[in-house]
């Protein structure tokens, strides 16, 4: 299965993990955090944009293999959740 976004063809077999997260500076550090944390702590670092992660990475290794979509709203993000979702429920 492929999950086409713009020009981008994502694979989506082999993939251990989907998931939204958000990406952050933090006093000149930038990171990934989850959705949940922001809502919690978003008011004391600067928002960069919203991510859906494919993530390959097989249990165990330390080497990520990932792909990234950036959005800028947590909407786009969530409706992207959701047509990739449909692909698991056929």
């Amino acid at each position: 299965m492929i999950y086409r976004y713009k020009e981008q063809e994502i694979p989506l077999t082999g993939l251990t993990r989907l998931y939204g997260a958000v990406v952050i500076d933090m006093q000149g550090e930038v990171a990934e955090m989850s959705l949940e944390w922001f809502d919690l702590y978003g008011e004391k670092v600067k928002l960069l944009h919203y991510v859906l992660v494919f993530d390959y990475t097989p249990p165990g290794e330390n080497v990520r293999d990932k792909i990234a979509l950036e959005f800028d709203t947590k909407e786009e993000l969530l409706n992207t959740m959701q047509e990739v979702a449909q692909f698991f429920q056929k």
